[in-house]
Order: structure tokens, then C-alpha cells, then sequence
């Protein structure tokens, strides 16, 4: 009997330090996997920097472009009847004061065709276009930025890891060291540039093919603007 108390007193004096040093190890394990974000892009090198220079390009050119093309979009639903009960009611400078007094690439194109009432509508449409065109123009400015930056992101990704694996294996040369860890520890850090210029890159051509599809909506409004305002014209015509 007292051999058996001993032994449930060695045991209960064991469990714990053996939970504890497995609970230890498990610590040690998982802080030793674990990838920290900040400390993969400083060890991905020097080009992590161009790299970061090229995203906060890429947002701030689409964040300004986006705001600048939802603002061009927006037109109140009641400005074309009112255009055209203006224009039938031969009230032409109030057509002009009510296309002036309004923001955005549509009102700016029809106060042109405003101006140019009672020349043919031929003319009328050309002005009307070239406008339109200036509009689309001023919408896609700096559009190229985010073509660029999907481009040479990517490129630059590519470059980092190569220089990377250079330096591992002219470092294997110098030591004579090919084990596996070492090898492998050397590509993973460097392949962290290709990961940063591809996900660059990704987001910025995501950005750049979003920003030309509200551009399109925009432009399929100004058309049909457009061609109402020439059905206006033309109805006096058909009487």
C-alpha cells in the first residue's frame, strides 16, 4: 500500500512537467513557423522599395480616377426633359443658363450643341463629338499609370528573385554549404519580391480594366444624351 503512494505521488509530480514542456515545445514550434508580413518584406531585399513606391501609385491614381469619373456619371434625371422643354419652347437661353449651371462631360456637350443652334445639324453633331471626345479624354488621364504599373510590377518581382537565388548560390559557392535548409531558406525569402509584383501587378490591371468599364458607362450616357438632343432639333423638322 505505501509502495502505491508513492508511485501516485511520482505520477502526480510528473504529469504537469510533462504537459509543460509539451506545451513549451509546441510554443517553441509555432513561433518558429510562424511568417511575419513586415519581417518577409524587409528580408525580400532592396527592390521591396520600388515595388512599394508602385502600389501607393497605383491607389492613389485609382482612388483620384474613380472619384473623378462616379462625379462625371451623375446627371439629375430631369436635365434632358428640361433641355427639351426649353429648346420646344424656343426658350433658348435658358436651355443655355440650365447646361451651363450644370457639372459634368454631358451638360458640357450639350451647352456646345446649345451654342450652335440653327447651323445644320451636321455641324451641330461634329462640335458635340469633339467635345465629347475632350470629356473622354479628360476622364482616362493618368489611366496609363495603372497600364504601366500591371506591366513592369510583375517585371520588377521577377528581377528581385532572380538576383536573390544569384546571391544564394554564389554564397553556396563561397561555403561549400548545399544542404537543403540552406538552399531552400535562401529561394522562399527571395521569392517574396515575385509574390509582391505579381499581387501589384494584379491589382492594379483589376483597377485599371474596372476604371475603363465605368468610363464606358459614362460614354454610353453621353451618346445617348447626344442623340437626344439632336431628336430635339429634328422635331420641328418632322412637323
Amino acid at each position: 500500500m505505501l509502495l502505491g503512494l508513492v508511485t501516485l505521488m511520482q505520477d502526480s509530480l510528473l504529469l504537469p512537467k510533462a504537459d509543460t514542456v509539451a506545451t513549451a515545445a509546441q510554443g517553441a514550434a509555432a513561433a518558429a513557423q510562424e511568417m511575419k508580413l513586415w519581417d518577409m518584406i524587409v528580408k525580400g531585399g532592396p527592390l521591396m522599395i520600388p515595388l512599394g513606391v508602385l502600389s501607393v501609385i497605383a491607389i492613389y491614381v485609382f482612388v483620384e480616377r474613380y472619384l473623378t469619373i462616379a462625379r462625371a456619371g451623375k446627371l439629375e434625371s430631369n436635365f434632358m426633359p428640361m433641355i427639351r422643354d426649353h429648346i420646344t419652347s424656343d426658350n433658348i437661353s435658358a436651355a443655355r443658363s440650365l447646361s451651363k449651371n450644370t457639372q459634368g462631360p454631358i451638360a458640357r456637350m450639350i451647352d456646345k450643341g446649345i451654342q450652335r443652334i440653327g447651323k445644320p445639324v451636321d455641324s451641330i453633331e461634329k462640335s458635340m463629338e469633339n467635345v465629347g471626345k475632350l470629356e473622354v479624354y479628360k476622364m482616362e488621364k493618368n489611366l496609363v499609370i495603372l497600364s504601366i504599373i500591371a506591366g513592369i510590377a510583375p517585371m520588377f518581382g521577377f528581377l528581385g528573385t532572380i538576383a536573390g537565388m544569384i546571391q544564394t548560390f554564389f554564397n553556396i559557392s563561397q561555403t561549400s554549404d548545399i544542404t537543403l535548409s540552406t538552399i531552400a531558406g535562401g529561394i522562399y525569402v527571395k521569392m517574396v519580391t515575385s509574390a509582391a509584383g505579381l499581387i501589384i501587378g494584379l491589382v492594379a490591371y483589376v483597377g485599371y480594366s474596372y476604371l475603363q468599364a465605368q468610363i464606358d458607362k459614362v460614354v454610353n450616357k453621353m451618346e445617348a444624351a447626344s442623340s437626344e438632343f439632336i431628336d430635339v432639333l429634328l422635331e420641328p423638322v418632322k412637323r
